[in-house]
């Protein structure tokens, strides 16, 4: 991929050209999908823009910036329900390494120098594991550390089962034969309900108000950009839940997970989170992180 790199702000008659694009990346998530942005800032009373790279037209890469503000001025970075937001890139068809690298530093340099140019008071990215190399970001005197995550693979559910510890294992087939039973529907109250539960014994905030988080879950269902899971004993109440956001591409995210306090030494977590990537994998995906 040879040609210059340019780089502008998408408006929203490009948004399914980056949609497309994103289908494409590996670096992709739910993070960078413009439908899932505008849900969340509808909740969240913030804003987002994409900044995107063209080579000839066509879109090789972006940054999706979601946008707040404090008293210092406005800034990006991530928050719950906002687990990433770094850069998405395109890559290089080329056989050669050196190409293949060279084109992605020439679409990261680009991006970095058009950054250097915004108005924003702190900038903070939180790239996927898949992008390797952030040379231009570090030469231009950004910083960077790590972070860790579990990404799980599940396209051949038998093989998963297989690196599965032998405790969960035991625990995924004690809850079954005690009558707990997965299920996918809407019950957005007691998902709630156990989140708001966890949260207040962990003494950790919610990540939105009952009301915001109620808006936005249906504009993922409407928008099908996600799935929500529960797990329930044989009296039918849910011990555990689970709120996934779907695509793109075949990697699914768990936004949001909790189980109830006298359900966690049931098994319940443990049989919910199995059960949900056996439901995912039949759907087609192949991981969640």
């Amino acid at each position: 991929m040879s040609g210059a790199i340019s780089v502008a702000w998408l408006d929203e008659s490009q948004f399914a050209a980056w949609e497309r694009f994103l289908d494409e990346s590996p670096d992709a998530s739910i993070y960078a999908d413009p439908r899932y942005l505008s849900l969340l800032c509808d909740a969240t009373g913030a804003r987002f823009r994409i900044l995107a790279a063209f080579r000839g037209g066509q879109i090789v890469g972006g940054i999706p910036l979601y946008e707040r503000e404090d008293r210092v001025g406005r800034y990006v970075a991530p928050r719950s329900l906002l687990y990433y937001n770094g850069p998405v890139l395109a890559r290089s068809s080329s056989r050669q390494p050196s190409e293949r690298t060279s084109f992605t530093i020439r679409v990261l340099t680009a991006l970095q120098e058009a950054l250097e140019e915004t108005p924003y008071v702190h900038l903070r990215f939180k790239a996927r594991s898949t992008l390797h190399d952030l040379r231009p970001f570090l030469s231009a005197g950004w910083s960077a550390s790590p972070a860790y995550t579990y990404v799980v693979g599940f396209s051949d559910p038998s093989q998963a089962w297989k690196r599965i510890e032998g405790n969960f294992r035991r625990l995924v087939k004690r809850c079954d034969k005690s009558g707990f039973r997965c299920v996918e529907d809407e019950d957005f109250d007691s998902f709630f309900e156990l989140h708001e539960e966890t949260h207040r014994r962990k003494q950790a905030p919610l990540y939105l108000p009952r009301e915001r988080f109620a808006g936005l879950f249906r504009g993922l269902r409407e928008h099908s950009l996600c799935r929500l899971f529960h797990a329930r004993d044989d009296s039918g109440r849910v011990a555990a839940t689970q709120l996934v956001l779907l695509g793109p591409g075949p990697v699914t995210h768990t936004a949001c997970a909790a189980t109830a306090a006298d359900a966690l030494k049931s098994g319940a977590t443990v049989f919910l989170r199995w059960k949900v990537f056996e439901s995912l994998s039949q759907a087609g995906f192949e991981a969640n992180d």
